[in-house]
């Protein structure tokens, strides 16, 4: 029922596109409208790079899931660099990291039965995210009490990221093959195998498509936060970092549902580890291209981040799920919401 819907709803691109340059809506129509088609484009990404990667692998597989999976965050930061919005950038990025410790594994354990957790997979996750935390701190800093974007802080930002990217190499290197086979021994029953070239096709065009409804969300987000009374940052944070991570959000959901737990744990956990050791570096880096972008986190995002990894270690600490625990997690997330709320922007 669910990927009927999700199918059924890939029309909205098309016609968001149709509709934002014929008939000219405004930017809080357009808004909603690209944020809503976001959703199913995002799972549409995650649904052909694990059907391809039945074809190539699980090498090749996990590297197209860390490049495609995260393709409407990714897209999202480049066309935010380009219009200058870092504070938009910056937000969403943290915004997803923190979206998928609490409230996406939220969610999971909520929904799904109680059971064991990979704990070793579990502080893998954590210890990255810790770890990029305390790398974000270096360009941060200096940016507390001057301007967060000048020249010098963008080029302090590079090294973290190199550091980062490298980390991620070496550790996904390592938990690759174990973590693949766990998502493949789980999908291959529910996945109707398409072909390498018909996934790749999906991909090309689906990815595509989000390029072309990203740049209407991003170009109409300016406008949307000031007409809604929210700041940039808040829009940011949590409305576009949950439409960008919506592939993890609702597989990870389904898949607790469905009595999963451990895999949709996993999801949830490594996606957030992914964001902060990959996505985050990787935007650093490529944003050279267009706008140095400077890492310079505020205290009330490297704090939330940091209450964010204390809450889901201390929750998780004996690898056991369970609903309480859950809605704990759900509660914190609310709780780092309302900080971002009276935080506004910088």
């Amino acid at each position: 029922m669910v990927r009927s819907v999700l199918y059924v709803s890939l029309a909205l691109a098309p016609a968001t596109i149709a509709i934002h340059y014929a008939a000219h809506p405004g930017s809080t129509a357009d808004f909603v409208l690209a944020a809503v088609a976001l959703i199913p484009l995002a799972w549409l990404i995650g649904e052909a790079t694990e059907h391809a990667a039945h074809h190539t692998g699980p090498g090749i597989g996990g590297f197209l899931n860390a490049t495609f999976g995260n393709a409407p965050e990714l897209i999202i930061a480049m066309l935010a660099v380009s219009d200058g919005l870092f504070e938009v950038v910056r937000g969403s990025l943290i915004g997803s990291v923190i979206g998928n410790l609490l409230l996406v594994l939220g969610f999971s354990l909520a929904v799904g039965p109680k059971g064991t957790l990979d704990r070793r997979s579990t502080f893998t996750s954590l210890g990255l995210v810790t770890v990029a935390a305390l790398a974000f701190l270096i360009p941060s800093v200096p940016g507390f009490h001057s301007d967060p974007d000048r020249h010098e802080i963008a080029v302090i930002s590079i090294a973290p990221a190199v550091v980062l990217l490298i980390l991620y190499v070496v550790v996904t290197t390592r938990e690759l093959r174990r973590h693949r086979q766990l998502h493949v021994s789980d999908e291959q029953e529910v996945m109707a195998g398409w072909s390498l070239t018909t996934s790749l096709i999906v991909l090309a065009v689906a990815t595509a498509l989000t390029a072309v409804v990203a740049e209407i969300l991003v170009h109409s987000l300016k406008d949307f936060s000031s007409r809604a009374g929210l700041s940039e940052f808040f829009v940011a944070a949590v409305i576009v970092a949950i439409v960008g991570n919506a592939a993890e959000h609702g597989g990870a959901v389904i898949v607790a549902h469905r009595g999963q737990i451990r895999l949709a744990a996993e999801i949830a956990l490594a996606s957030s580890a992914q964001v902060a050791v990959l996505v985050v570096p990787a935007i650093t880096l490529l944003a050279w291209t267009i706008k140095p972008l400077a890492l310079s986190f505020r205290p009330v995002e490297l704090g939330a981040l940091a209450f964010a990894v204390v809450v889901t270690g201390g929750l998780l600490a004996d690898g056991r799920s369970g609903r309480l625990r859950g809605l704990a997690l759900i509660t914190a997330y609310v709780g780092v919401v309302v900080a971002f709320y009276l935080a506004g922007d910088r």
